[in-house]
Order: C-alpha cells, then sequence, then structure tokens
C-alpha cells in the first residue's frame, strides 16, 4: 500500500533482494512509476487511488494479466487479498487507516509504515488485531529498535521506559523567532533522512516525534510517563528500552530505512539483506539531548494530545496534515503550523472511547477549523 512513495520503493528493493512475491500493489496517481513496478514485480492487482490514474494504467497494462482496481475500494480489495500474508501500510495521511483496519480484520500481519493509523484510532487497531489474530510489526526506524529491543522481554511489566530518538531536524538549537523565517526549500532538507514531504516537514517541526510519541503508547500499551524522548544528531541510536533493573536496550544501525522494513516482513527470523551496514569504526561520537518544545511547540501539542485521549490524538493529526498541505504549498508559513493546530485542539469537542466514525468526523472537523482560520 503506498508501493510509489519513499517506504514503498525501498521495500520492493527488500522483497526483491529477499526473493519474495508481490500480490498487490497500490498508489495515489503516480502511473508511470507505478506501471513500471507492475511490469518489473507481476502483481496480480495493482490499484490507483486517483479514479483518472487508474483509467490511465488500465490503458498501460492492456497487455498483462495484471488487473486494475481503483478507489477505496481498490484499496481495501488489495488489503484482503487472499493471497497475501503480510500488508505493509505505506500510504501516508489517514488515508491509510480503512485499509490497514480491513487488513487487520483478515488477520494479516501488518507492516506498519502508516503511523497515523495508530494516531488516530490505535486502540481500535490494537483491540481489532487482539480479536482478529493479526500481527502488527512496526516499520518506523524508532519503533522497530523498541520493537527490536522488547524482543528478549516477556513482561512489560519488567519496562521501566520506552526511549525514543529524535534527529533534531534541520533546525536543531534555532530559536523561535529564527523559525519564523524558515522557506520551504529549508525544511525540506533533513539532515540524516531521505523520506516524503510531508514527513520530512513534520521532522523539521517536531511533530513527527510527538505522533511516534503517541503510536508508542498505543503499540506498546505504555502510559505517557513511560516514554521519553532524547534528541540523537547522528540518527544511528534508533531508540532504547530501559528495564527495571537499569539496564538500557538500544538498536543501532546506518541511517537506512531498508533494515526496518525488512524486519517487519521477515520478523521472528533476520536474513540477509540490502541495507548499508554500520561502521562503529567510521562513525561520528554519539550525542544525546533534551528536545526544545518552547521553539518545536508541535511536540508539546501532541504529548498534550496523547495525554488527553480519545478523539484528541486524531483532531491533532487532521489538523496536522491540513496544516502541512498548506505549509507546502506556500500558504502559510513555518510557525503557523503549530499555531493552526492549536488553534483547531482548543475549537474541535473531544470524544472519548471513539467509534471509528466518530475518529473519522473528528478529522475532517479538524481540517475544516485549520482551513477556515487560514483563509
Amino acid at each position: 500500500m503506498g508501493s510509489t512513495g519513499s517506504i514503498g520503493r525501498q521495500a520492493l528493493e527488500v522483497i526483491e533482494a529477499c526473493g519474495m512475491s508481490v500480490a498487490a500493489l497500490t498508489a495515489n496517481r503516480s502511473v508511470e512509476l507505478l506501471e513500471r513496478q507492475a511490469r518489473r514485480f507481476r502483481p496480480e492487482l495493482t490499484v490507483a487511488a486517483d479514479e483518472k490514474a487508474a483509467s490511465d494504467l488500465r490503458v498501460r497494462l492492456a497487455d498483462t494479466d495484471i488487473r486494475v482496481a481503483s478507489g477505496q475500494e481498490g484499496l481495501l480489495e488489495a488489503a484482503a487479498l487472499e493471497s497475501a500474508d503480510t500488508v505493509l501500510t505505506a500510504v501516508v495521511g489517514v488515508a491509510g487507516l480503512e485499509p490497514t483496519l480491513c487488513a487487520v480484520r483478515r488477520g494479516k500481519r501488518i507492516a506498519l509504515a502508516n503511523k497515523e493509523t495508530m494516531v488516530c484510532a490505535g486502540q481500535l487497531v490494537m483491540d481489532e488485531a487482539d480479536r482478529c489474530g493479526a500481527e502488527i510489526v512496526p516499520v518506523d526506524s524508532e519503533h522497530s529498535a523498541i520493537f527490536q529491543c522488547l524482543q528478549g522481554s516477556g513482561d512489560r511489566r519488567e519496562v521501566r521506559r520506552l526511549i525514543l530518538t529524535a534527529s533534531g531536524g534541520p533546525f536543531y538549537g534555532w530559536s523561535r523567532e529564527q523559525l519564523r523565517e524558515v522557506t520551504l526549500s529549508q525544511a525540506l532538507k533533513h539532515p540524516n533522512w531521505a523520506m516524503g514531504a510531508k514527513i520530512t516537514v513534520d521532522s523539521a517541526t517536531l511533530m513527527n516525534k510527538g505522533l511516534e510519541f503517541i503510536e508508542a503508547m498505543r503499540l506498546y500499551r505504555m502510559p505517557p510517563e513511560k516514554i521519553s524522548i532524547v534528541v540523537h544528531r547522528e540518527s544511528i541510536v534508533h531508540s532504547l528500552v530501559e528495564y527495571c533493573d537499569n539496564a538500557v536496550l538500544a538498536q543501532l544501525g546506518a541511517a537506512d530505512m531498508r533494515l526496518p522494513i525488512q524486519y517487519a516482513l521477515t520478523w521472528p527470523e533476520r536474513t540477509i539483506g540490502p541495507a548499508r551496514p554500520l561502521d562503529l569504526l567510521h562513525c561520528p561520537p554519539l550525542t544525546f539531548g533534551m528536545p526544545d518544545c518552547e521553539a518545536f511547540p508541535c511536540l508539546a501539542i501532541a504529548m498534550e494530545a496523547a495525554r488527553t485521549g480519545g478523539t484528541a490524538t486524531a483532531i491533532l493529526n487532521g489538523a496536522n496534515e491540513a496544516a502541512v498541505g498548506l505549509f507546502l504549498e506556500e500558504r502559510i508559513g513555518f510557525m503557523d503550523i503549530p499555531a493552526l493546530v492549536e488553534r483547531a485542539m482548543s475549537v474541535v469537542p473531544v470524544v472519548q472511547a471513539p467509534q471509528l466514525e466518530q475518529i473519522m468526523a473528528a478529522d475532517r472537523a479538524a481540517r475544516d477549523a485549520v482551513r477556515s482560520t487560514a483563509r
């Protein structure tokens, strides 16, 4: 799901290197790349969420036996495909929620690269995974690190805290005054990772780390007071787990998303793959520091939403997606993003223990609040 994005493209490298097969490929509207992927990997189904793109794709693949579907129905068909045992969800944003839930209800393994699913509806998704026997294995480098560090723990009561690392983004050490002058091109230059535009901006505002904070609560069923964030500029330690005996386990690796992608697909086994090795003799000294929530208020706003619970996290996510979209269109400034998110959080009512319909309604209301304020 999302084969033409950064995670999707790297996942196909892993799949090819490890000799796996592809049952379905989905994208939004990147028809040319999706066609090339389909011809190379020969899935039984391809899906373009955009109807016009799907029509184009049908013409392009007319000489093959590959089926082409479209829209939300097509995404749900791909998620439920009988021949697939694993669904890698690399769709950006809340659009990945319903297909992920569909795959969960079919009892599949979810290689989860769509953090918004856990942010908006994590409790619902985890409850459904328990009910349906689905496995959820994270793909985010930080959550993959925690997942790996927890493998030796049979009892979560042994865990004192989860420690998420953050690169700090391109503006680490900047003041609020300096951040007001940030341009789009500056925000899209991440120091360590090559990612899509939306997640790169989230990393620059530190909202990405706030979303991961919420995701950690849901994935590992941990209260917020047992989750910490440290800035680690080198992006070599991908996250850590501190145990009750004061032992701290860390997962280290090169800044290469192919490693966590591969682990999600092969767990509990490990195999040779395409990820770069880490050369300890040539890596820089490892440093750690505190995040600056004053200069980067998105992190504090996200942590507060985590403590509030209910649809607060869906409101946070919807507002942030809308605000980042406006920033990418250069209609608002960099520091307008947290201001608009905070405004939406204050005007959209929170519902506790929500159902999916209430979660989606909160998401829509948050987006509307951002757009109406930004006009």
